[in-house]
């Protein structure tokens, strides 16, 4: 066997020149056998169901024969023609692989040709098998985006099972892709493999792998530590697993995917998306209230079991209320007929708490107090038991390949009956490529233009759940169709009707990264001491907030100074009063007062996480809650938090070998030296300079 080799700025890689098989990959700047010394390997893998009553139907790219292999320094042409599949024969389909050197990317990209009169419907591309942790690592792990952060999953040496297992052979785990999780690493320690979309391009991809024939211990689901068990070989599998439902007598180029060697922790293989991100995207401009240090409360006053909990004409004392607290904008939720979560997608407001005209004074006579209302806001789905779903909004329901809209099994409030799931209102995703849907949305999104309110907060912007495809052809779209393709497009056509002010605020719910071209500000819930802040990462300087709803909440303060989040203040889980917890609410003014005086470095300087500097306990032992802030002038600021109930004393040392110089404490004025070390009492945090 002859092999190809195409070396790239990060990676040497080998390639059959018979098969086109990936057989060997090595990290050049480490030396990691990322891929290590074998005669086995893959290349790609398609579905290509043959009827309703056959759907489970592989072609196997190891097993085919190829037509042509072209190569030179820099790209590998692989084509196959008339493939063969498991259980239905030779096919007219012609493929394309070219795997290109790109600096120091490996970046894959294939077409294929359906002349079958069947539909590929999975492509695993680029689809890898035998990648091995890194020589004297303790832990090989995925990384990839998630809901207000990052997920990880051990894959070494315990693999992380994270589908049914009645549904599959093998342990397997499944990232969500684009547009939610644009890259995926395996990592270890100090060094990584990464995966990255690179194309625009709005498909439905997924980040997969798999442990093949299974487990050693099922019980701790730890890896076979051999290289074969029972007589099977042991195999750890990875892909790029896209959904392109390619019609017969269709040609299609699948979305690039990059492959890069890296060093560092999670946040060098962020870097490496950030770096291609800002090539083609620019993230939306806030108006200028919301960029500056402020805080919200987010407020419910009705739901599907009917609290009422307030009337219209009652919300101007609430805005008192913020107005003694400097709390500059309150996000209204269950205002719209029904409550939250019911009556989807109506944007009426709930005549029990008022009239239409007393809604749009008080929004008014907040305003004129300084303190901004943001009105709760829902598209995504339309509430199932409505009049509205059954005459008119069904037929624009996304459709699954049977024909059938898809189901959201809803949210739970307040009584023992919902809590049980027995009265639960049912909710079924919209399809956002139906015009008329659209012109729906428009029509009740003016209703909050027109209200006067300062801008919306999209609840549940970030997914179509259970959707991921529409199957709906009398939407105007094709067989397939990505349910996410629109998201962008729909907050910017809002933002263009006639009417719309051009400081009227676009906020969403736990944004996925490329939706912050469109949303100037995203809200989510961050409570958690672990919580891994990679959408802060990745958006250093855009607007995200997060809920604080302890009565005594100074560690989710002391996490939205770290962070860089704007605080939305939520007693009783947003139905309370700011008055209800004056701890908290002492504590968060003193944190904004800090960020404020210091925002040279917390609030306009460049958020770094925990880059730039090493923190240590007196012992050495890494302490990790931290982060570093740049200030335009290239002076480090930082953050330290103790999240524990004794005293913490720590030491901050910069990769550049210079020192810090100072600590305070936000509830304490007086600046210390940090000779000794800093000092940092029971939930409190400390700011260094």
């Amino acid at each position: 066997m002859a092999e190809i080799k195409l070396i790239t700025g990060s990676l040497e890689m080998r390639f059959c020149d018979q098969t086109g098989v990936l057989y060997g990959m090595k990290a050049i700047d480490t030396g990691w056998d990322i891929i290590g010394e074998n005669q086995s390997g893959l290349s790609w893998r398609i579905m290509l169901p043959l009827s309703e009553e056959l759907r489970n139907n592989d072609i196997l790219g190891e097993k085919q024969k190829l037509a042509s292999v072209s190569a030179d320094a820099g790209k590998i042409v692989f084509k196959w023609d008339n493939v063969v599949s498991e259980r239905g024969g030779a096919h007219p389909i012609g493929i394309t692989l070219t795997v290109s050197a790109e600096d120091r990317q490996a970046v894959y990209e294939m077409e294929i040709d359906n002349r079958s009169e069947y539909v590929v419907e999975n492509v695993y591309c680029p689809y890898l098998v035998n990648i091995d942790a890194p020589k004297g690592a303790k832990w090989l792990r995925s990384f990839a985006e998630g809901y207000a952060t990052a997920h990880e999953a051990s894959v070494w040496p315990y693999f992380n099972n994270g589908v049914g297992y009645f549904g599959a052979n093998y342990p397997t785990q499944i990232n969500p892709g684009t547009p939610n999780s644009p890259f995926f690493l395996l990592r270890s320690e100090n060094q990584g493999l990464y995966w990255g979309i690179k194309s625009k391009e709005v498909a439905i991809m997924a980040w997969f792998g798999e442990l093949r024939p299974g487990w050693d211990s099922s019980i701790d689901a730890r890896v076979p530590n051999s290289i074969d068990i029972a007589g099977k070989t042991v195999e750890k599998r990875y892909a790029a697993l896209h959904a392109p439902y390619i019609m017969s007598g269709e040609k299609r180029t699948l979305p690039r995917v990059a492959l890069e060697a890296f060093e560092g922790g999670w946040q060098a293989g962020a870097n490496i998306y950030t770096a291609w991100r800002k090539t083609w995207m620019k993230p939306a401009v806030a108006p200028q209230w919301a960029r500056e240090p402020h805080a919200w409360q987010q407020l419910h006053i009705n739901s599907p079991e009917d609290e009422l909990s307030m009337r219209f004409t009652e919300l101007p004392k609430v805005a008192e209320v913020c107005k003694k607290y400097g709390v500059e904008a309150i996000q209204l939720v269950g205002w719209n007929d029904g409550g939250q979560d019911q009556g989807n997608p109506s944007h009426d407001p709930d005549p029990r708490l008022g009239t239409y005209e007393e809604l749009k004074e008080a929004i008014a006579k907040c305003h004129e107090m300084g303190v901004k209302i943001i009105l709760f806001s829902k598209f995504t789905w339309a509430d199932k038991h409505t009049q509205a779903f059954k005459d008119e909004h069904i037929d624009y329901a996304v459709k699954d390949p049977y024909g059938d809209y898809y189901h959201y099994g809803g949210y739970q409030y307040q009584t023992g009956t919902q809590f049980l799931d027995i009265n639960t209102k049912r909710l079924i995703p919209m399809c956002f490529g139906s015009e008329k849907y659209m012109q729906v949305c428009e029509r009740e999104f003016m209703k909050l233009v027109d209200l006067g309110a300062a801008g919306m907060l999209f609840d549940e912007c970030q997914h179509h759940s259970p959707a991921r495809a529409c199957f709906d052809e009398r939407h105007d779209h094709r067989y397939g169709w990505p349910v996410y393709s629109n998201d962008r497009k729909f907050i910017e056509r809002l933002s263009k009707l006639e009417g719309v002010p051009s400081d009227f605020l676009m906020a969403g719910e736990a944004c996925y990264d490329w939706e912050m071209e469109a949303y100037h500000l995203m809200y989510y819930r961050t409570e958690s001491k672990t919580h891994l802040p990679l959408n802060r990462y990745l958006w250093p300087h855009q607007q995200y907030m997060t809920a604080v709803t302890g009565f005594n909440d100074r560690n989710m303060l002391n996490q939205c100074l770290m962070h860089r989040f704007v605080i939305s203040y939520e007693p009783y889980n947003f139905k309370g009063c700011l008055d209800d917890y004056p701890d908290t609410m002492a504590y968060g003014q003193k944190v904004d007062a800090l960020r404020t005086e210091y925002r040279k470095w917390f609030w306009d300087g460049e958020y770094c996480n925990a880059t730039h500097a090493k923190v240590a306990d007196l012992s050495g032992k890494a302490y990790d809650t931290f982060s570093i802030f740049k200030a335009e002038d290239g002076s480090l600021g930082a953050v330290v938090c103790n999240y524990e109930e004794c005293e913490q004393t720590v030491e901050l040392t910069k990769e550049d070998g210079s020192s810090f110089e100072k600590y305070r404490l936000v509830d304490c004025d007086e600046w210390k030296t940090v000779r000794g070390g800093v000092v940092i009492p029971a939930r409190s945090a400390a700011i260094v300079l």
